[in-house]
């Protein structure tokens, strides 16, 4: 498996600026919710990748999170480590205070705050070769290495630090095929509209 195969459904970016979103399992009407919120489906390698074009990063944050909102009456199993869709506030430059990158089965990470430092090893980061650059153990499984980065992401988020996720996809040809799966279970379907009136 790959880090994208672990959740129901995966969101992320290319190195190269496109936002691309992932069902492991079907959902119902997926598509029509994913092409209604602006993404393109796409065949690629065995599987549909819907897609977003380099766009600003308040549009991509809109038209992600109402996809997401669309899909989340099936599941609630979402990652989102998109920095495509991580809008910046008015003022501030486009440098983050965090960069986490996966490259050849590793995961590091380099901090440009001692907050950010802090929250890196609470999550299990460890320094590297500086006081400002961490790398995950390799002794983790693919699971618990992405649910530490998930976690520390997070984290970073709720203290106003900017991250970006480098998940080593340099362009949308180099979306990891889909995993043969012995048996593909869909999404359950939405329960019915209330027959009350809506306000």
């Amino acid at each position: 498996m790959t880090i994208t195969d672990h959740h129901d459904i995966f969101i992320g970016s290319t190195n190269d600026g496109w936002t691309f979103l992932l069902l492991n399992r079907p959902a119902p009407h997926a598509t029509r919710i994913l092409t209604g919120a602006g993404f393109t489906a796409r065949e690629h390698q065995g599987r549909t990748v819907y897609l977003l074009p380099p766009e600003t990063s308040e549009d991509a944050h809109e038209r992600a999170g109402v996809a997401a909102y669309g899909l989340m009456t099936h599941t609630h199993d979402l990652v989102d480590l998109a920095w495509t869709t991580r809008p910046h506030p008015a003022g501030t430059t486009a440098r983050p205070h965090v960069n986490i990158r996966f490259h050849d089965g590793f995961v590091t990470a380099s901090a440009t705050t001692d907050q950010a430092q802090a929250i890196l090893a609470q999550h299990g980061f460890t320094n590297a070769d500086t006081a400002r650059h961490f790398t995950l153990p390799d002794g983790l499984s693919e699971p618990d290495t992405l649910g530490a980065v998930i976690r520390a992401e997070a984290h970073l988020f709720t203290h106003g630090l900017r991250v970006r996720v480098d998940l080593g996809i340099a362009t949308v040809q180099d979306i990891p095929p889909a995993q043969h799966r012995a048996r593909s279970v869909p999404l359950p379907p939405s329960p019915p509209p209330s027959k009350g009136r809506s306000r």
